[in-house]
C-alpha cells in the first residue's frame, strides 16, 4: 500500500526564535498608507505557530494527496502531538511503517484516513493495521 504523501520530520529550534520584523497592521493589496512605514514590531514564527514546544515538530510534505486541503508537495507542516485526533482534523499518521498526512474521518466503529485529492482512495484502518496518530497539523507554511 502506498500512502502517496511522505514526510521529512524536524524539530523546532528555539535558538533562532528571536524574531524578525513584522508589520502588524497588515499589508494592503491596494495603495499603501504612509503611516505603515512607521509601524513595525518583531515576530517569531516559532513563538507564533508553536503552542506547545515540547509536543510540536515540523515536517516537509511530499506528494499531492492533500492538495484540496491546501497541502502541496514541499510545504512545511506544523504538527502538534498534544492535540486530540478528532473527526475532520488533518493528522500525521504512521500506518504499517509509513508516514502519511490525511484527514481523519470517524464513522461509528470505523476510522478512515481521507485524502484531499480525488485521484486517491480513502484508507480504512483495520485491526490488522499497525497505526498511530503522531499529531495534528496546525499550520501549513508555503513557498510562493
Amino acid at each position: 500500500m502506498s500512502l502517496n504523501t511522505k514526510l521529512n520530520i524536524f524539530i523546532p529550534d528555539d535558538a533562532f526564535s528571536e524574531g524578525q520584523q513584522f508589520i502588524s497592521s497588515g499589508i494592503k493589496a491596494g495603495f499603501p498608507s504612509p503611516a505603515a512605514d512607521f509601524e513595525e514590531n518583531k515576530i517569531s514564527l516559532d513563538k507564533t505557530l508553536v503552542k506547545n514546544a515540547e509536543a510540536t515538530f515540523y515536517a516537509k510534505a511530499s506528494g499531492n494527496s492533500m492538495t484540496g486541503a491546501g497541502i502541496d508537495d514541499g510545504d512545511i507542516l506544523v504538527i502538534d502531538r498534544s492535540l486530540e485526533p478528532t473527526n475532520n482534523k488533518i493528522a500525521v499518521c504512521l500506518i504499517d511503517g509509513e508516514f502519511t498526512v490525511k484527514r481523519i474521518k470517524i464513522e461509528e466503529d470505523h476510522l478512515f484516513l481521507i485524502p484531499e485529492n480525488l485521484n486517491y482512495e480513502p484508507i480504512k484502518i483495520d485491526l490488522h493495521n499497525d497505526f498511530v496518530v503522531w499529531g495534528i497539523v496546525t499550520y501549513v507554511i508555503k513557498k510562493v
